[in-house]
């Protein structure tokens, strides 16, 4: 089937006037997206002349082992910076401590420490949450205590 040259002409321009749509609304997008990243981003030239700050940091991991806690759990060593956390986590019954370090330390998840006590997941995170409440519970007795001892 033959079209006449006057038909094909007239595709031809629909054609033209499609693409030229599509190339202003893809122009319009652009001019958005990139008023959108001017507005929420900042020139790293522009904080670096506002005040003075290393653009790299030190990890300090290793620097502050006097004041660090220790933790023997599974044969792993778990290292906890904080002195409040370290001393309410210390008084803990054993296996809640155990079962927040794993869970949060050393990242297992309840089922995995449920195989390894020999429950099932759910007992395990009612552990776990039981252990969180007795925590909270230190970590405000000792924060009551501090502020008692800063006061005097």
């Amino acid at each position: 089937m033959r079209y006449s040259e006057q038909f094909m002409e007239h595709i031809e321009y629909a054609f033209h006037a499609f693409c030229k749509v599509v190339l202003r609304h893809e122009a319009i997008n652009a001019w958005r997206d990139l008023k959108r990243k001017m507005e929420r981003e900042i020139s790293l030239d522009y904080l670096m002349s506002e005040r003075y700050f290393e653009p790299s940091v030190m990890d300090s991991y290793f620097e502050k082992q006097d004041k660090t806690t220790a933790f023997l759990v599974l044969g792993k060593e778990v290292i906890v910076d904080d002195k409040r956390l370290a001393t309410a986590l210390s008084k803990l019954p054993e296996l809640r401590q155990e079962v927040l370090l794993l869970y949060y330390f050393i990242g297992y998840r309840d089922e995995a420490i449920g195989r390894l006590y020999g429950r099932c997941r759910s007992t395990i995170n009612h552990r776990r949450n039981i252990a969180l409440k007795q925590l909270r519970k230190e970590w405000e007795r000792l924060e009551h205590e501090e502020q008692k001892a800063d006061t005097f």
